[in-house]
Formats: structure tokens, C-alpha cells, sequence
């Protein structure tokens, strides 16, 4: 019989865990008996651990991962792909904001030959700022990303045995693994669903946090600095020509003087902020390549209940 695997991230989600529990043993107790649940506690500060062996122990389905230390969503999401033995494998997030009633429509998309099955926001309930800041980036990044990386699609996906193998040999220490679902290229298809709030609890994702993931998606899965670079230097040299132009003619047909330095000035300022944001944007790539150079792991497993 296929088994599914669901991988879940939580980070101080103690009082979530038990819903969430209880609604997938109801998902999936309408059509499916093989199953697991791989929970990865990523440096939890409440008592999310203690809830998640508590219910290891009633429950011989429910396995836990205790990293050493909070290394972040992708990371703590990575640990649990690689612990999973099931044919599919849905990831989710632990604040119900995934809802857990629209598994079913996925593992059936997968039952007809679908490797990727992409659960879609139809709504973001963030606050105005973080709702169009993210539309603008997805469209940014849409735009100029070198594979199509699908809109208003989160980390709550079903991906087949098949793909994840192929995850597993992808050792990029900058993870964006939307882009990297995206980028193995396997047939897929989506399930629409309205988000809910966050149940309890306040969100693990920081502006910090979303600013470096947003980063690793524009870097990893685009040349758009690149591009911006080529096409600033040739603004600032149409600029400074039509410029040049500009007082050529306004000194033969008005006699008009410009100081010199005013202008010159003026361009070298311009010249110095367009320097310093694309060395920015350069410093962003060495600084990738020098995590990926000391090859150190994505994460680090004090504990788990359960051997592979």
C-alpha cells in the first residue's frame, strides 16, 4: 500500500500541534491507513517538544526531529524530506494556515499521475504592507526567474517519491526549495484554498527572516542584479549623453554658463550610490558562494525518535 509522509516545521507551536494532529487523523482516516507525520522541532522555546513525544509515545505514526538549535524553516524542512520513507510526501506548516481538509484533493491529483501537487493561496490575510510587498516580489521574481516558479505558492505542496530523490541530491546550502520544486520540472498541478488565520501563536518568519528567504529566491533563481547592473550602466550613459547634449545646445543658442562642477558633482554622486548598490548586490553572491566553500550541514539533529 503507498505510504504518505507529511513533513511539518514548528517553531514554538505547542498549542497547535494537537489540532493539527487531530485533523490529519481525520483526513486521512476517511481513505488512508499508511501514513506518517515527521514533525522537526527547529528550536522551539515553549514546550513543543514535550508535546510532540508525548504524542510519540500514543501514537507510533507521529516522528519527531529536535534540531540542535533554530536554523531556520527551510533548513528545518529539508531535515524532515530527508527523514521521509513515504511514496508522497506533503509539507506543511504547523499554524493551520495549511488546511489540513484539503489533503485529500492533493493525494487524489497525485493519484493521476501528477508528481508536483501545489496547494494555491486564493487569499493572504497579511497585514497591508507584508501582503504587497510579497505580491510585488512574486511578480519580480515571476518576471525574471530563469524557470516558472508558480504565484501565491507557499511550502505546502504533495511532491512524489520520484522528486524528492532528486531534492535530496541538491546540496545548495542557500535553500529556496519553492524554486527548487519548480525547477526539477516534473508535471504538476494546483489545489486552491482559502487561508485562514493563524491559530495561535505569532509567526516564525521575522521580516529578517522573509527578507533572506526573498533574497535566496531573487539570487538563486534569477540573474535580475545582473540585469540591473547591465541596464543601469546604460541609463547612466544615455543619461550623461543626453546631458552633455543638454548644455552643448543650451550654451550656443541661450550663452548660458553651467558650472562645471556642478554637474560633475552631480554625476559622481549618482555614479558612487549605482557602485555601491550593485557591489551590494555582489557581495549577496560571494557571500553564497563562501557558505557553500566551508560546506558545513544545513542542520544538526540532537535527538529524533526514530531511525531511518
Amino acid at each position: 500500500m503507498e505510504k504518505i509522509s507529511f513533513v511539518v516545521p514548528a517553531y514554538n507551536e505547542e498549542l497547535n500541534i494537537p489540532i493539527l494532529y487531530s485533523k490529519i487523523v481525520e483526513e486521512m482516516q476517511k481513505f488512508h491507513n499508511n501514513w506518517e507525520i515527521i514533525f522537526i522541532n527547529d528550536g522551539s522555546q515553549d514546550r513543543t517538544l514535550a508535546v510532540l513525544q508525548k504524542y510519540a509515545q500514543e501514537d507510533k505514526r507521529i516522528k519527531w526531529i529536535d534540531l540542535s538549535r533554530n536554523f531556520g524553516h527551510q533548513a528545518a524542512l529539508t531535515a524532515g524530506l530527508d527523514m521521509a520513507s513515504g511514496d508522497a510526501i506533503i509539507s506543511m506548516d504547523c499554524d493551520m494556515q495549511d488546511p489540513p481538509e484539503v489533503i485529500g484533493q492533493m493525494i487524489e491529483e497525485w493519484r493521476k499521475g501528477y508528481k508536483i501537487v501545489y496547494a494555491r493561496r486564493k487569499n493572504r490575510k497579511d497585514s497591508f504592507l507584508k501582503k504587497y510587498t510579497a505580491i510585488w516580489y512574486y511578480k519580480i521574481l515571476y518576471r525574471f526567474s530563469d524557470i516558472e516558479i508558480p504565484r501565491n505558492v507557499a511550502d505546502f505542496r504533495l511532491i512524489d517519491r520520484e522528486v524528492l530523490e532528486i531534492l535530496k541530491n541538491m546540496q545548495e546550502k542557500a535553500r529556496y526549495l519553492r524554486g527548487m520544486v519548480a525547477w526539477t520540472g516534473y508535471s504538476h498541478t494546483f489545489i486552491d484554498f482559502e487561508r485562514p488565520d493563524r491559530l495561535y501563536g505569532v509567526s516564525g518568519y521575522s521580516w529578517k527572516k522573509s527578507w533572506h528567504l526573498a533574497m535566496d529566491g531573487i539570487i538563486n533563481f534569477s540573474l535580475l542584479p545582473v540585469k540591473i547592473a547591465f541596464w543601469a550602466g546604460i541609463f547612466v550613459n544615455l543619461f550623461a549623453f543626453l546631458l552633455l547634449v543638454f548644455l552643448v545646445l543650451s550654451s550656443l543658442l541661450t550663452q548660458q554658463v553651467y558650472s562645471a562642477n556642478q554637474w560633475t558633482l552631480l554625476l559622481i554622486l549618482f555614479m558612487l550610490g549605482l557602485q555601491f548598490f550593485m557591489f551590494w548586490f555582489l557581495g549577496e553572491y560571494i557571500s553564497r558562494i563562501y557558505d557553500q566553500s566551508k560546506d558545513r550541514p544545513l542542520y544538526i539533529i540532537r535527538h529524533k525518535n526514530f531511525d531511518l
